[in-house]
């Protein structure tokens, strides 16, 4: 889902440049942590009228390249 690039940005002056949906300061945690407390993404989408289906797919993009592109740390 590389169209995320279109809908999540940072900007220092937003939200501490945390990344957020564009035009919002709705922030990619914010919305990760309503899914993972088990809100639905229609529930979510009526929680805020202005957040689309595609945004909230888009931070799921998003999580997933940023976990992809870790580097693992060995635990002892």
């Amino acid at each position: 889902m590389s169209h995320y690039k279109n809908i999540i940005i940072r900007d220092p002056a937003v939200m501490n440049g945390k990344p957020i949906i564009k035009g919002t300061r709705i922030t990619v945690e914010l919305i990760l942590k309503k899914l993972s407390e088990g809100i639905s993404v229609t529930d979510l989408a009526k929680l805020y009228p202005h957040l689309t289906h595609t945004e909230i797919l888009a931070t799921l993009g998003y999580a997933s390249d940023i976990i992809g592109n870790e580097e693992l740390l060995e635990v002892s």
